[in-house]
């Protein structure tokens, strides 16, 4: 016949249970910290010293980045500027076409009536440029161009020393105010020695 346990028995196999789980899990956290006999140590946490992005790859400038881009802005900033200049040129060589009919008069400067560098300098002026006033000081002003190379606008001298002058309108032709007795107009340049030419 089985043997029965009395109530008070059970009672103490409970509690001496109980007691023995609480005293391995007093221990338990002690024994996962604490290294086998024997075994190494742990390592310690390895560190790195990491640069930010920005020390490592520096920006690049733009002018560095884009050395073409840069050429192809300073190319575009002559073309502009020149083609400002040639703008100015042709501006003056049409003032001074409208002027064709009005009387020469030495030292004149317009609007009723011109000497050659008198209408000139009007029609500089008329188009945002300065220009000197007489023709001996305006034949130094700008750079020189060669007869071959003349456009409109340019100007024209003639005679030597320099005492005349007129403005290129293209087909061998200028615009001036000529002499005494004749109006503003236009003339072949083979009517009379050429000198030099300027573009300003």
């Amino acid at each position: 016949m089985p043997q029965r346990h009395t109530v008070p028995a059970v009672r103490v196999a409970v509690v001496a249970t109980t007691a023995a789980a609480a005293a391995v899990l007093s221990v338990l956290p002690a024994a996962i910290a604490a290294p086998a006999p024997g075994a190494p140590a742990p390592a310690a946490p390895v560190t790195r010293d990491v640069a930010p992005a920005a020390n490592v790859l520096p920006a690049a400038s733009p002018a560095a980045a884009h050395p073409a881009a840069q050429n192809a802005a300073a190319a575009a900033g002559a073309a502009s500027a020149a083609g400002q200049a040639a703008a100015t040129r042709t501006s003056a060589m049409s003032t001074a076409m409208a002027q064709v009919g009005k009387p020469y008069s030495w030292g004149a400067s317009g609007p009723s009536s011109f000497d050659c560098s008198g209408l000139i300098s009007y029609a500089f002026e008329k188009a945002g440029k300065d220009v000197p006033r007489t023709s001996r000081a305006q034949a130094s002003a700008g750079t020189e161009v060669s007869k071959s190379e003349l456009r409109p606008g340019d100007l024209v001298f003639f005679y030597k020393p320099v005492s005349h002058v007129g403005i290129y309108v293209g087909g061998d032709r200028i615009v001036h105010a000529s002499t005494s007795g004749e109006p503003v107009k236009v003339s072949d340049m083979a009517s009379m020695p050429f000198n030099s030419a300027r573009r300003v």
